[in-house]
């Protein structure tokens, strides 16, 4: 068997920041100069009692709510996230229980940010096509907006919260419905986009505030537009394709000046090219699944179409692969379990 994504659902954070508010706050800022840098117009920031796990565990339950797939049928659960509900235990395990997922599902946590959710993808196929799981939920949940300075415009403008809930289950293999994956990674750059603080080297920020995030742009622009388009070209010569074979290209919506200088310096045309984030903000993990679920709400991505999505940014790092989209509409066979 193989791996095949079934459905993808979301949450965004429940407040609503616009450009007009975030302008206000500096007399360098307007609202067209924030829209013009960011692409955005207006990003979504979890509530004070909110957290990143409820935003996922409110996507999961809207995949339930469609009957995408039942509680009872997931085998395991991978959560991608940066801002976990606590060190220990692995905040995947209260989501299981939270979520009502039967007791023989594994689940795991994942460490990572913008590339994470493909970094998910090939961790769950994985899963799946080793005959480890038959279904998997593969969640990522992120609230950026606790780790920002507030007179750090740079970023405010820039991130917002979310969570969001992949439903993938096996299929037949002669789909070929996901893969191949490229990874990387260049550690040397992990300061320049960082949280600095809140871990047991650095339990507090600098001067002893609140861990607060730190972005070097013109450094992470750089990165981006060095490795992104030589990662999308080997993965293409990977797959044995070219640009010309993928339908729809879904990049990390990292924010609007990076998403067009990438499509402009791979030569993609706007129509096959996705962003969705002018709502919504950069979500870091949940950026890729919320840009699938609105390109296929809008009519953009149908089944059988060869979709390509690409994750890049903390770390450095990235991750790439090649989706066969589709839907199935019955539940994957129960797994067969031992004695244990």
């Amino acid at each position: 068997m193989c791996a095949q994504i079934v459905a993808v659902d979301y949450q965004l954070g429940r407040n609503c920041v616009t450009n007009s508010q975030l302008a206000g706050l500096s007399d360098q800022w307007t609202e067209e100069k924030i829209w013009q840098k960011t692409g955005v117009k207006e990003r979504r920031i979890a509530g004070d009692d909110e957290y990143a796990s409820d935003l996922a565990c409110g996507a999961a339950e809207r995949l339930f709510a469609r009957a995408v797939c039942r509680p009872v049928d997931v085998d395991f659960l991978v959560y991608v996230t940066q801002s976990p509900d606590q060190f220990m235990p692995a905040t995947a395990c209260i989501l299981q229980a939270r979520l009502g997922l039967p007791s023989h599902c594994g689940a795991i946590d994942i460490n990572q940010g913008c590339s994470g959710y493909v970094y998910g993808l090939g961790v769950v196929s994985g899963l799946i096509d080793s005959g480890q799981a038959r279904g998997a939920l593969l969640l990522c949940g992120d609230t950026v907006s606790r780790y920002l300075a507030p007179n750090d415009l740079s970023v405010r403008t820039l991130f917002g919260d979310a969570g969001s809930a992949t439903w993938i289950q096996a299929s037949d293999p002669a789909q070929h419905a996901i893969g191949p994956f490229l990874h990387g990674t260049d550690g040397t750059g992990a300061g320049n986009l960082c949280v600095r603080g809140g871990g047991l080297r650095h339990p507090t920020g600098q001067e002893n505030e609140p861990p607060q995030m730190f972005m070097d742009g013109p450094e992470v622009f750089a990165f981006t537009m060095s490795a992104v388009p030589s990662a999308v070209r080997a993965l293409l010569e990977r797959a044995q394709l070219t640009a010309d074979d993928i339908d729809l290209f879904v990049f990390h919506q990292a924010n609007g000046f990076i998403l067009e200088h990438l499509r402009s310096k791979l030569k993609i045309p706007k129509e096959r090219f996705v962003v969705a984030m002018d709502q919504c903000g950069n979500t870091t993990s949940s950026s890729i699944p919320i840009a699938l679920r609105i390109a296929e709400d809008d009519g953009r991505l149908c089944a059988g179409m060869r979709v390509m999505v690409v994750g890049f940014g903390v770390g450095y790092s990235w991750s790439l692969s090649i989706l066969k989209w589709g839907k199935t509409s019955s539940s994957p066979p129960p797994m067969v379990l031992g004695n244990a």
